[in-house]
C-alpha cells in the first residue's frame, strides 16, 4: 500500500492511482498545492500493484545517449511557436500522420495546466511551449495504453518523472511508444500559478498565456499574459512567479531529490535547452531557440524536417545541468510557503526573500563604485 509519510518521496505522476484495481487510490491536493496519493484502506486488498508501479520505489538505471544532437525545426513558423527548436512539433506530426495518438500538456479553461492527446495536427498547438506548472496527468496513462493495444503509434511526452510513471504503469515495453521526456528543473505549485493570475488580476480574463515568449530573445525570454483589455509582457528574471521557479521556493519537494535525472526515465528521446548554443554550435545559433536532443537510435528522427549537428553529450549537460542534477533544496523554500500560507502576495514574498541584507549591498555598491573609478584611469 502507497503511503506517503516523506513527500519528497512522491513525484505525483499517479500510477498508482491508475494502476489501482479497486480504485482504491484518489489523489488529493495538500496545503502547498501538490497532489499526493490517499489510499481508502477499507478497500484496499493489499495487491502491491501500487508500489510496483511507483517510480520513486523502483527508480531506472542512468544511461548514455548513443547520439546528442543540436535541433531545430526547418519550419521556422513552428519553431518561432515552440519554447525552443520546435523538435516535438516535428516529432508529433511524423505519429499523427501514420494514423498514430500524441500526448501533451496544455491549458485547462482556468488556465491550470492538465495532460490530454491530440490526432489531428490542430491539435498539437495547445501543447507546444513550457508550461511551468505541474501538470495534472489524470488518468491518461490508461488512454495511452488503450491505444497502444489497439497497435496505434503513440508519442506520449512529458517531464522525466512522468514518462519514469508511464513506463512502470504498462509494465511491458510496446514497438508502438515513442517515450519523449523534456528535461525538466522542477515543477512549481499549481496553486502558486493559480494565486499569480489572481494577484495580476488575469484568473477571469486571460486569453493567452506564453512562459517563453521570444519577442525578447530566445535567451532573455519574457513571461506574457494576454488579457482582454492589456498585456503583461516581462523578462523572466524580472517575474516574480519564474523568480520564485528559478531560486527554488515554489517546487515540488521530490524535484530536490529527483529519481529520474540522466536519462533513467527510459524515454526513447529527451528534448531540452540547449543553453550551451553559442558555445557548442557558435555560428549556427541565432538565438531564434535550439534544442538539445538525444537518442539511442537515429532512426527515430524524421529526416528532412530537421536541422541537425552532432554534439558530445557531456559537453551539452555541461550548460543544462538539470538534465542530470536535481535543482539544490533552498533553505528558503519553508519561509516561502509559510508566507504564502498567510496570504502575502507572491510578488511581497520573492522580493523580501531575494532581498540581500544591507551590508551586502553595501559592499556591491562599493566594489561597482571602485571599478568605476579604476576603469577611468
Amino acid at each position: 500500500m502507497i503511503n506517503i509519510c516523506d513527500k519528497s518521496m512522491c513525484c505525483g505522476c499517479a500510477a498508482c492511482v491508475q494502476r489501482c484495481p479497486k480504485q482504491c487510490i484518489a489523489m488529493r491536493a495538500d496545503s502547498e498545492g501538490f497532489f499526493y496519493p490517499l489510499v481508502d484502506a477499507v478497500r484496499c486488498i493489499d495487491c502491491g500493484l501500487c508500489e510496483k508501479v511507483c517510480p520513486m520505489l523502483n527508480p531506472g538505471e542512468e544511461r548514455v545517449p548513443l547520439h546528442t544532437y543540436a535541433a531545430r525545426c526547418t519550419d521556422e513558423d513552428i519553431r518561432r511557436e515552440s519554447s525552443s527548436g520546435g523538435v516535438f512539433s516535428v516529432l508529433a506530426c511524423e505519429v499523427l500522420a501514420g494514423g498514430g495518438v500524441v500526448f501533451g500538456t496544455r491549458f485547462d479553461n482556468e488556465w491550470g495546466v492538465v495532460h490530454d492527446f491530440c490526432t489531428t495536427p490542430e491539435g498539437l498547438a495547445a501543447f507546444r511551449g513550457s508550461k511551468y506548472v505541474q501538470s495534472n496527468i489524470g488518468d491518461n496513462y490508461i488512454k495511452a495504453e488503450a491505444f497502444l493495444k489497439e497497435g496505434r503509434r503513440v508519442l506520449f511526452s512529458g517531464t522525466p518523472c512522468q514518462i519514469a510513471g508511464l513506463k512502470r504503469f504498462l509494465r511491458r515495453e510496446y514497438d508502438n511508444l515513442l517515450a519523449v521526456e523534456v528535461a525538466c528543473h522542477g515543477v512549481p505549485s499549481p496553486l502558486v500559478w493559480r494565486r499569480y493570475l489572481e494577484e495580476r488580476g488575469a484568473l477571469c480574463n486571460v486569453e493567452n498565456v506564453i512562459f517563453r515568449d521570444k519577442s525578447t530573445g530566445w535567451k532573455s525570454y519574457s513571461v506574457r499574459l494576454s488579457m482582454d483589455k492589456r498585456t503583461l509582457c516581462e523578462p523572466f528574471y524580472d517575474n516574480e512567479y519564474m523568480k520564485a521557479f528559478i531560486y527554488g521556493y515554489s517546487m515540488r519537494p521530490s524535484c530536490y531529490n529527483c529519481k529520474a535525472k540522466a536519462r533513467s526515465s527510459g524515454a526513447d528521446i529527451l528534448l531540452a535547452d540547449l543553453w550551451g548554443a553559442p558555445h557548442l554550435i557558435g555560428a549556427d545559433d541565432d538565438d531564434k531557440g535550439m534544442s538539445l536532443v538525444a537518442v539511442d537510435k537515429e532512426a527515430l528522427l524524421p529526416s528532412g524536417k530537421l536541422w541537425l549537428k552532432e554534439i558530445e553529450y557531456s559537453e551539452a549537460v555541461k550548460y543544462n545541468s538539470s538534465i542530470v542534477k536535481s535543482v539544490p533544496l533552498n533553505e528558503k523554500r519553508d519561509e516561502f510557503f509559510v508566507k504564502f500560507a498567510k496570504g502575502e502576495s507572491i510578488a511581497g514574498i520573492v522580493g523580501e526573500l531575494t532581498r540581500l541584507p544591507i551590508a551586502q549591498r553595501a559592499l556591491g555598491f562599493l566594489k561597482r563604485v571602485v571599478k568605476k573609478i579604476i576603469g577611468r584611469k
